[in-house]
């Protein structure tokens, strides 16, 4: 597939039937506007959970399906019936890395585990300059204050800089997401290094 990273975008969320049916809704609306607005999705290529109705939304409203997914899972967790492009791969790094270079863009939906994982290493990566791509936040009822209030300790303590709260968008609707990418344009975050000669305090 000859794929425009500026119009792909990869998604994470959850693969679970068992959330509330308004995680399911906000899933729709995003796909749906994915969709609309002239984006595709690139996606853990899962039919159950969020990944299901987000994925079923983008294909019912003209966009296109890139799944990716390790060989270990694939058989385990069923496919989404029409998707464009399913890529297997051998793990989940692999995986991981794949969904990272094909995209033009991150959004995070409520998730477990997985999510919260490849969401931090978008962060991550873009904090350490190895992209400039938009990364959003769902922040749907309240998600993510809890992780969000830690990152506000991070800043305050030292472990982050404050600057850092403008590696990634928090977002509170799909409209504000896209918006969000749509006007995108990468800022400057300094270098991390460049305090590392700094001397720790000392405390009595």
């Amino acid at each position: 597939m000859v794929m425009s990273k500026a119009k792909w975008i990869t998604v994470y969320a959850s693969s679970s039937n068992a959330v509330n049916s308004h995680f399911f809704q906000l899933a729709r609306e995003l796909g749906t506007l994915l969709g609309s607005r002239g984006f595709h999705l690139i996606y853990g290529a899962s039919n159950i959970g969020l990944m299901g109705a987000l994925a079923q939304a983008v294909k019912n409203n003209g966009g296109q399906v890139h799944g990716v997914i390790p060989q270990k899972i694939h058989g385990h967790v069923p496919a989404f019936l029409e998707i464009d492009d399913l890529t297997i791969t051998d793990t989940m790094a692999e995986r991981k890395n794949q969904m990272i270079e094909q995209a033009g863009a991150f959004i995070a939906l409520p998730g477990g585990f997985g999510t919260l994982e490849e969401l931090m290493e978008v962060i991550t990566l873009k904090q350490l300059q190895y992209h400039e791509k938009p990364i959003v936040i769902m922040n749907m009822d309240g998600f993510y204050d809890n992780l969000l209030a830690h990152f506000d300790l991070l800043y305050r303590q030292k472990f982050a800089k404050s600057e850092y709260r403008e590696l990634f968008h928090i977002a509170k609707s799909p409209q504000d997401a896209l918006d969000y990418i749509e006007n995108y344009q990468p800022g400057s975050f300094g270098v991390k290094w460049t305090d590392l000669a700094t001397s720790p305090t000392s405390e009595d």
